[in-house]
């Protein structure tokens, strides 16, 4: 199992990052980042993006274009993980520019909690962010320890910036 971390430049030197959150500890065994180019996708990430058990954590209620298809992939069927690490906002502009990304079989989270990040304005509602879906794919994954200890320093993370 892969997480793979698609982020935007502009989040790199944001405060409010979370996705470099398991780029430490247990998770950072199975977590990579990779800088998203518009022009210029990453070519181990274009062959991942091939693999039927390679899926693509975004919302299908954010995809409005009606020519675009993807498939369905469940959490369990996955094998790697596409997270987009970015604002709602950025993201929605790396999925309409990246052509590559539409016809990547889509994951979708349905945690049965709301999001304690509160760090941004215009959240997404109902809406992950980026150390939270990790959290969700670890557990699900049976990796409870990296889940725990991801949580743990996501907590941290959040006491120590409000």
């Amino acid at each position: 199992m892969e997480i793979i971390l698609l982020t935007h430049q502009r989040e790199l030197d944001k405060p409010t990052n979370t996705g470099k959150l398991a780029l430490v500890g247990e998770a950072a065994a199975v977590v990579r980042r990779v800088i998203w180019k518009r022009t210029e996708p990453d070519v181990q990430l274009l062959q991942l993006l091939q693999r039927a058990d390679t899926g693509l954590v975004y919302p299908n209620s954010e995809v409005h274009e009606e020519n675009t298809f993807a498939e369905s992939l469940s959490v369990e069927e996955c094998q790697t993980f596409v997270l987009l690490d970015a604002t709602w906002q950025e993201a929605r502009k790396m999925f309409n520019r990246s052509a590559y990304l539409k016809s990547v079989p889509r994951v979708e989270l349905l945690p049965n909690h709301p999001s304690r990040f509160n760090l941004r304005r215009n959240q997404r509602d109902g809406g992950l962010c980026t150390a939270e879906c990790m959290i969700e794919i670890l557990r699900a994954k049976g990796r409870t320890a990296a889940a725990a200890e991801l949580d743990t320093r996501f907590t941290e993370f959040l006491q120590a910036s409000n």
